[in-house]
């Protein structure tokens, strides 16, 4: 686990330390659910897991890209 800090509003914090109590929880516990929570629905729309999974011995590939796919795709 690593420790970060937050800041919250005055009213926010009040009411979740209300809602902790009535939970029987800790805020803490609820602020580390709420971030699960929303990365799990948020999380989808960053970048494909493939993006740069692969490795290639080229180190030219993103400068030489254009002229390495020409002809791509055209019958032979």
């Amino acid at each position: 686990m690593k420790k970060t800090t937050i800041y919250l509003e005055v009213a926010a914090y009040a009411r979740l330390k209300q809602i902790a109590r009535a939970k029987r929880r800790t805020p803490a516990s609820l602020v580390r659910e709420a971030v699960v929570e929303y990365t799990e629905r948020h999380g989808s729309r960053t970048k494909a897991r493939s993006v740069g999974a692969f490795k290639s011995s080229r180190r030219d590939l993103g400068t030489a890209a254009e002229s390495l796919l020409e002809g791509f795709g055209e019958d032979r």
